[in-house]
């Protein structure tokens, strides 16, 4: 089964001044169940705008996006939300953590808008941080830990409502090579033994290398995909 498809999907900017900036120009991709795929290009090739649209953040200006076969209707609020938490995990380069809350209730935040007790939230934050290796550390702000836990509390917490699609958009851009290769392996792990889909956006040689495949991006088309 596939986990998304897009179909002719293309996005433009017009500015102010006039200019209109095409990011995606006729996208087609299928990704299926349990595919770990990353997407590579130069900065402005259309990879965030991509990974933005299929995880509903944007909308197209034109084209089609199915997420585990249903096309998603952008005018649907209240579709988008059940997606956002039921369906897609989000995985950003800058964390994203909430400062003023610790490890486990940064995991914990997710759960609390899916209607999960407040005794489950815990328990499931708690087993996540041990998946993640950083059972030790639930107690911790974000500004008490390295960028690399940083970066699995945020894997941690995209897993909390156990979606079955994980965005993640550079998640090693801010790390260096060994802690990068890290968290790379720890998502790789996540997708191979819980068969959760990542869709990853990367300029690391490193995870082109673990992905299942690599699409390539340039000026908001696809120039070349490799197994």
């Amino acid at each position: 089964m596939n986990i998304v498809e897009t179909r002719e999907l293309s996005k433009s900017y017009t500015f102010d001044s006039g200019l209109r900036v095409e990011a995606l120009r006729g996208i087609n991709v299928t990704i299926e169940e349990g595919d770990f795929v990353s997407f590579m290009g130069p900065s402005g090739s259309g990879k965030s705008t991509l990974l933005n649209i299929v995880g509903c953040l944007d909308q197209p200006t034109s084209g089609r996006v199915f997420i585990e076969g249903t096309e998603v209707d952008y005018r649907n609020s209240s579709s988008l939300v059940r997606l956002h938490r039921q369906t897609i995990g989000f995985v950003f380069q800058a964390f994203n953590l909430i400062s003023t809350m610790n490890a486990l209730e940064n995991i914990c935040y997710p759960m609390y808008f899916s209607g999960v007790s407040r005794s489950r939230q815990k328990q499931r934050a708690s087993e996540l941080l041990d998946l993640v290796g950083l059972g030790d550390r639930m107690n911790h702000l974000p500004s008490e830990l390295s960028g690399g836990e940083q970066q699995r509390v945020a894997i941690a917490r995209a897993l909390a409502n156990s979606p079955r699609l994980i965005l993640a958009d550079e998640p090693t851009g801010n790390l260096d090579s060994g802690t990068g290769k890290m968290v790379t392996d720890l998502m790789k792990k996540i997708n191979r033994e819980q068969g959760v889909s990542f869709l990853v956006t990367t300029h690391d040689p490193e995870m082109a290398r673990t992905a299942d495949r690599v699409v390539k991006l340039k000026d908001g088309k696809i120039t070349a995909e490799t197994l």
